[in-house]
């Protein structure tokens, strides 16, 4: 498969399954759990390799989600003192994490070791296309792109399944509870696979552009959808459109693929504000997403 191509699919998997749950962290006014968690990821990188010595193995995958599902359960503790509002709990919880991985790194992990800070924080697409699936000694697709796919029809599957119990959780948590769907436990479903594809998007795209895939499509959408469903669809089409434009124009200016993409979802996003503001001049100002049918 020629490179532009497996690039290309690569952010197009990496776009989708980072806006589908990015509407639901953008509607429960969460967004800075994106960026939370792509940074403590780290922190279970870290550990698991301490665990097991290998880059290579699985569980460093494992690790890294399971560090996501603290951050948000340290989160969640810390709103419950009353005394700390959620943005100060992010503030003080993925900072520390993230130090206490870089840390560990500096000390445990031989400096011969392909893992690094700035591995982390920078990310480059490039590599996460190169890095196939070889089949007769022919490499087929990229890792990235299947793992990413499937994270997609995962939290597919999820949203239609628990369409109902989500739809009302996000909108109304108390009437949620009041109706037995056990708002809390599909929070954290919701973040385990918010996690698992931070992961998966993260050692593809770096961590600075998938915390753009997570929000800005979804506050795009969000700008101009007064359904529920409408603002999902919406959210998955940026993020897909993101690739489209990206990754062409990042190949012909020779330039950062991941940073031309959130480049054009910022103009997306312009685009839709643009397009929201008219309409509220005009008097056709789309009511707030809601959950009609």
């Amino acid at each position: 498969m020629p490179f532009p191509l497996e690039l290309l699919l690569l952010l197009l998997a990496a776009g989708a399954a980072c806006a589908l749950p990015g509407a639901f962290l953008v509607l429960r006014r969460q967004a800075m759990v994106a960026d939370a968690l792509s940074h403590v990821l780290l922190f279970g990188i870290a550990v698991a390799y301490l665990i097991f010595r290998d880059l290579d193995s699985p569980w460093l995958f494992f690790g890294a989600a399971a560090s996501g599902v603290l951050t948000v359960a340290l989160v969640e503790w810390l709103q419950t003192s009353r005394f700390i509002k959620a943005d100060a709990a992010i503030g003080l919880v993925f900072p520390a994490l993230f130090a206490l991985g870089a840390i560990l790194i500096a000390l445990f992990v031989p400096k011969t070791t392909h893992l690094d800070v700035d591995q982390v924080l920078l990310g480059s697409p490039e590599f996460g296309a190169i890095d196939a699936i070889v089949l007769d000694g022919r490499p087929i697709v990229a890792k990235g792109t299947v793992l990413l796919t499937g994270l997609f029809s995962l939290e597919l599957g999820f949203v239609l399944l628990l369409w109902k119990e989500l739809s009302i959780g996000t909108f109304d948590p108390l009437q949620a509870n009041l109706q037995g769907f056990r708002p809390r436990l599909l929070h954290y479903l919701l973040m385990a696979l918010v996690s698992a594809t931070a992961v998966a998007a993260f050692s593809a795209v770096g961590p600075i552009t998938v915390v753009a895939l997570f929000v800005v499509p979804a506050a795009s959408a969000k700008l101009l959808a007064t359904r529920l469903s409408t603002m999902i669809a919406m959210a998955v089409g940026f993020g897909l459109a993101g690739g489209l434009i990206g990754v062409p124009l990042a190949l012909w200016l020779d330039t950062n693929v991941g940073g031309t993409m959130a480049t054009v979802l910022g103009l997306l996003f312009a685009a839709a504000l643009t397009i929201a503001d008219l309409k509220a001049k005009f008097g056709r100002y789309a009511a707030p997403v809601t959950v009609a049918p």
